[in-house]
């Protein structure tokens, strides 16, 4: 991974954070949690957690949203920022919520069979079929 480091944050400036590893790309998720949590489909850096640090964290809450998996937002202004996965070493962001530009790019679509039925997939990236009804 090359490039300059990426910063982020909520929309109100109380969660602010760096990452030390530049990721891939963005992976976009369908599934109903995503949809609900972001408002519209879930758009994700992954990272390893241990290269993410914090200039402020006073706002950040975290939901334990399933069984395996919690997401952390701002208690303040409301903005969607993370997915952690329980015992993985690795973090996912909230894409819009890193400082732009970034100079990502889209990868591929994940969980699209729970897409909502308002919009369709037409970029052509791969796109793995997976349902959150089977977790």
């Amino acid at each position: 991974m090359t490039g300059r480091a990426l910063a982020g944050g909520c929309l109100c400036g109380g969660v602010r954070f760096l990452l030390a590893e530049r990721p891939d790309g963005v992976v976009t998720c369908h599934c109903g949690q995503c949809l609900r949590f972001h408002g519209h489909i879930g758009a994700y850096v992954t990272v390893p957690r241990d290269t993410v640090t914090f200039d402020a964290d006073e706002t950040l809450s975290w939901y334990r949203s399933s069984a395996i998996a919690e997401r952390g937002f701002c208690g303040r202004c409301g903005s969607s920022l993370f997915w952690k996965g329980d015992g993985k070493t690795e973090i996912e962001i909230a894409a819009g919520s890193l400082d732009q530009p970034t100079g990502l790019t889209t990868l591929r679509h994940g969980y699209v069979a729970d897409k909502a039925d308002y919009y369709e997939i037409t970029d052509g990236l791969e796109q793995f079929p997976g349902s959150s009804e089977q977790e």
